[in-house]
């Protein structure tokens, strides 16, 4: 399983980004995706996640600012962030669950290398 994410850099506040987290070694289309973040010296915060069937889930705090996606023939899982926030700034991380569904958010079987996403301006 190899997951790849890219898209991250620097926006000022109000900007936008898009994640994509590139996965590989299982079939996609099949599993639960996701996205979490982690700010230095901070525990891992998950942001969304999409079920197999397309069922999105986020945290309140993104909620009609974040759009996460899949795209099962390109093996991808997308993130649209808009109207970005210094408080968004964290590196990102795309993860992959034991399903296609999930009990919990933070139990995920497999994540990326992160993508720094940084709000400033």
């Amino acid at each position: 399983v190899q997951l790849v994410e890219s898209g991250g850099g620097l926006v000022q506040p109000g900007g936008s980004l898009r994640l994509s987290c590139a996965a590989s070694g299982f079939t996609f289309s099949s599993y639960a995706m996701g996205w979490a973040r982690q700010v230095p010296g901070k525990g891992l915060e998950w942001v969304s996640g999409i079920y197999s069937d397309g069922s999105t889930y986020y945290l309140d705090s993104v909620k009609g600012r974040f759009t996460i996606s899949r795209d099962n023939a390109k093996n991808t899982a997308n993130l649209q962030m808009n109207s970005l926030k210094p408080e968004d700034t964290a590196v990102y991380y795309c993860t992959k669950y034991y399903s296609g569904t999930y009990r919990s958010p933070y139990v995920y079987d497999y994540w990326g290398q992160g993508t720094q996403v940084t709000v400033s301006s």
